[in-house]
C-alpha cells in the first residue's frame, strides 16, 4: 500500500444531486483571482473558454447569485472579478478541504502495508 496514493475530489450539489461546485471550479476561481481575466484564466488552466463561460453561468442559475463580476474592455481592457459570495463559496471550500484532508491522511496511514 505504500506505493499507493490516495486521491479523491470533493464538489457541492444541490438538493436535487445536481454538481455545482468542486475541484476544478475552485481552481479556476483561483486562476481568475491571479490573473485578474476570464480569458487569461481559462487559457492559463488549457479550458474552453466558451463552455467554461457557461458552465459558470449555470452553476450562478443554480446558487442564485454571481460568483464573478467582469468589466467591458476599453482603454484599459477588461477585467472579471470574484464577488464577495463567490469568495465565501471558495472559502467554505478552503474550510472542506484543510478539516478533511489531514483527516485522509491519517487514515491512509493506518491502513495495513
Amino acid at each position: 500500500m505504500k506505493q499507493l496514493v490516495f486521491k479523491y475530489k470533493f464538489w457541492l450539489e444541490d438538493q436535487n444531486g445536481t454538481s455545482i461546485f468542486g475541484d476544478g471550479k475552485y481552481r479556476l476561481l483561483q486562476a481568475i483571482e491571479e490573473t485578474g481575466s476570464f480569458k487569461y484564466a481559462v487559457d492559463k488552466l488549457k479550458l474552453s473558454y466558451r463552455k467554461t463561460w457557461d458552465n459558470l453561468r449555470k452553476i450562478e442559475e443554480r446558487l442564485g447569485y454571481p460568483i464573478i463580476e467582469t468589466q467591458q474592455g476599453g482603454a484599459l481592457g477588461g477585467a472579471t472579478r470574484i464577488t464577495p459570495k463567490g469568495k465565501k463559496l471558495m472559502e467554505a471550500f478552503e474550510t472542506l478541504h484543510a478539516q478533511c484532508d489531514p483527516a485522509f491522511q491519517e487514515i491512509l496511514k493506518k491502513l495495513p502495508d
